[in-house]
């Protein structure tokens, strides 16, 4: 009689520490806090499934180290004493948020739970894109919106959204051909420009606006998603399953340089025919008869000249509509997802072009991709690469919020 053997080893497996344990708690109703802002303990325990007395000491932790608040509720006459209310400490634990841009910089203060404090924006010429002038901005920037806040402010870290290639790994730029950056160590040179001991994190601006979108915006609870930026140049954020697609090295999502047209304009990446070419900001300007440079003052003019019926506008904003809808075509039958949302410049034109671009899709994708895909506008406009940005920097301490303020402190 044979013995039968096991066909395969098992591995040691080794137990959860308690500590372990604790800390993935504290960030759990930490992270409930942030994204949906103050709750009972009794709301706590419903969503997160831990017990009564554990929210309790959790919740407890969390206001000794001045994340969170904790309040008394004002009684609703039912029997009992009201369950205290716990809710973020938005003034006293910021990220600072900068959106690079082509034709503008942004620079704003956000405090835990998503409550923008300060912010300002400034245009500038785009003969001052250059990597030391920008930098230079963004620190004069800084100086005023921190001056602004509180002085017993603590900031978490600091996220930065770029048009362009950003490689993760290691926060660099690999290229933003609309800025005429390459192979920029950004991230180091902007940390070593502020002179701080928080981390600088910097990611793509579509990228950013995606995650913004799905935690703020019209795409809360959506889980796959496609977003789409388009300002000067044309970018993309991918959501599957509620997480980012961001590829092997970061640079997923650059729709903006699909080639849709073999006989189009040169793109500034080197290439021809990118969708960029067709759907930005330039290429809507130059077939309204104005100047592909003339930037946001421009295109007001060209959106409140279709508001009046203007003949050149809207013939503008047809042909707009139609290589629009071929690049979302496309990319609704790679992607299958159940949400399209439109940001920044396209964001804005969508709503004047509407039934042309549904027309669009609906002829060219599949029809079992197209099935219920909904095309939305952005409800955070302009501001949704800049609250990504903020959310990027949030992600360690709402990761592990005791670990990673033992961090900075250690830094200082």
């Amino acid at each position: 009689m044979s013995t039968a053997r096991t066909p395969f080893t098992l591995a040691p497996v080794s137990g959860v520490r308690s500590e372990t344990v604790r800390s993935a708690n504290l960030a759990t109703i930490l992270r409930e806090l942030h994204f949906h802002g103050p709750a009972s303990r009794s709301e706590l325990v419903a969503r997160t499934g831990l017990t009564r007395s554990a929210i309790g000491a959790l919740v407890g932790e969390l206001v000794k180290a001045d994340l969170v608040s904790e309040q008394r509720a004002a009684s609703d006459g039912s029997p009992g004493r009201p369950s205290p209310v716990a809710a973020p400490i938005p003034e006293r634990n910021v990220t600072l948020a900068v959106d690079v841009a082509v034709d503008s910089l942004g620079v704003a203060a956000v405090g835990l739970g998503g409550v923008v404090l300060r912010s300002e924006r400034i245009d500038r010429p785009r003969e001052r894109v250059a990597v030391d002038a920008t930098i230079d901005d963004i620190v004069a920037m800084v100086g005023r919106i921190e001056a602004a806040l509180d002085p017993g402010v603590r900031v978490l870290g600091i996220g930065v959204g770029v048009v362009g290639l950003v490689n993760r790994t290691d926060n660099s730029v690999s290229i933003a051909p609309n800025l005429g950056w390459h192979d920029v160590a950004f991230g180091d040179r902007l940390q070593r420009a502020l002179g701080r001991k928080v981390d600088v994190v910097v990611s793509n601006d579509a990228d950013l606006a995606a995650l913004a979108e799905v935690r703020r915006g019209v795409a809360t609870g959506a889980r796959e998603v496609l977003y789409v930026w388009g300002e000067v140049g044309v970018g993309g954020g991918l959501i599957s399953r509620g997480e980012p697609i961001t590829g092997a090295a970061g640079f997923a999502g650059e729709v903006g340089h699909v080639p849709v047209n073999p006989d189009g304009r040169p793109c500034r990446c080197g290439s021809t025919g990118c969708w960029e070419t067709e759907i930005g900001e330039g290429a809507l300007l130059e077939r309204s008869g104005r100047s592909p440079d003339g930037g946001r003052d421009a295109v007001d003019a060209l959106l409140a000249d279709a508001d009046a019926g203007v003949p050149a506008a809207l013939d503008a904003l047809a042909v707009e509509a139609r290589w629009l809808g071929i690049g979302l075509a496309g990319l609704v039958n790679v992607m299958n997802p159940s949400m399209v949302v439109l940001g920044g410049l396209l964001g804005r034109v969508f709503p004047y072009v509407h039934d042309e671009v549904l027309a669009e899709i609906d002829r060219r994708a599949l029809a079992s991709a197209r099935r219920g895909v909904v095309v939305v506008s952005s409800a955070l406009a302009g501001d949704a690469p800049m609250l990504g940005a903020a959310e990027l920097a949030f992600e360690p301490v709402l990761a592990d919020p005791l670990g990673t303020l033992r961090k900075i402190s250690t830094r200082r």
